[in-house]
């Protein structure tokens, strides 16, 4: 984690229960991270509104969906996660996300 600006939990909805620890861990150390919730296509789509609710994460934290398989979104979610760290900088003028 050292010099590391922001982090991404990848949320697998089948397993949810496996996300509190790593949320935990970066909200103890107010570390900025965002929650990005691994699409499959077989599986049962949850809107991010429910994944927010079911993982008690706090409004600041920024939940967006991923196809972490594909290229493009996996780069999507991680510009996301490092606008997201810069927008809570002291002084920034980016606003909240």
């Amino acid at each position: 984690m050292r010099d590391a600006i922001a982090a991404v939990v990848l949320v697998d909805t089948r397993r949810l229960a496996d996300s509190f620890a790593p949320i935990d861990y970066f909200e103890s150390r107010g570390m900025p991270f965002l929650v990005a919730v691994n699409q499959f296509d077989e599986n049962v789509r949850y809107s991010l509104d429910d994944v927010r609710d079911a993982l008690v994460i706090s409004p600041k934290v920024r939940v967006s969906s991923c196809g972490a398989r594909s290229r493009a979104s996996a780069t999507e979610t991680l510009i996301a996660a490092t606008e997201h760290a810069l927008a809570q900088l002291p002084g920034s003028t980016t606003g909240q996300d």
